[in-house]
């Protein structure tokens, strides 16, 4: 199968329009993982399929759990902390809670780990496997507050959703 990439510059000032990038953007992603079983390399191009596609964003990437902790996979943006511990952070609280976090401010929530001081709003998404057990999270920052709401926490659910079904035996 054969897939286009847009060079969109996709607006997100109405929820329409968020709607609209990420119906594109599902679009993107399963041309560019269809046929693909490989963990690194869907979660690679998803990564920067999202962070250059999506407004507003200094940092997109995944986490995946390992024992009781998250252990940072592939990514775009700045270096980032390796490990976090289950229930620690926005990605830890992620996996305990078993949904998707909306954090509009970071310096609120409690337990915020900064890895990036300009971030300050953050989405956490969490990733399942075959057998719907969480095995990681994608995890979205943002310099600006108050960057994510529900219509982006649904966006980007959908497009884990079409990673989830390249995940065999994850």
């Amino acid at each position: 199968m054969t897939f286009t990439l847009s060079d969109t510059a996709y607006s997100t000032d109405t929820p329409a329009a968020k709607r609209a990038m990420f119906d594109d953007l599902r679009s993107q992603l399963t041309g560019l993982v269809h046929g693909e079983s490989d963990l690194i390399a869907n979660t690679a191009n998803f990564s920067s399929l999202v962070f250059n596609s999506m407004p507003g964003l200094n940092w997109a990437g995944f986490y995946f759990l390992k024992g009781d902790e998250l252990v940072l996979g592939p990514f775009q943006g700045k270096p980032a902390c390796i490990r976090i511990k289950k229930g620690r952070g926005v990605c830890g609280t992620t996996v305990v809670e078993g949904r998707s976090i909306v954090v509009p401010d970071v310096h609120a929530f409690p337990g915020h780990i900064a890895c990036d001081v300009n971030s300050r709003s953050e989405l956490v998404v969490p990733v399942r496997g075959a057998g719907g057990e969480i095995v990681g999270v994608f995890d979205l920052d943002s310099p600006l507050p108050n960057r994510f709401d529900q219509t982006d926490a649904d966006g980007i659910e959908a497009l884990v959703r079409v990673l989830e079904a390249t995940l065999v035996g994850a």
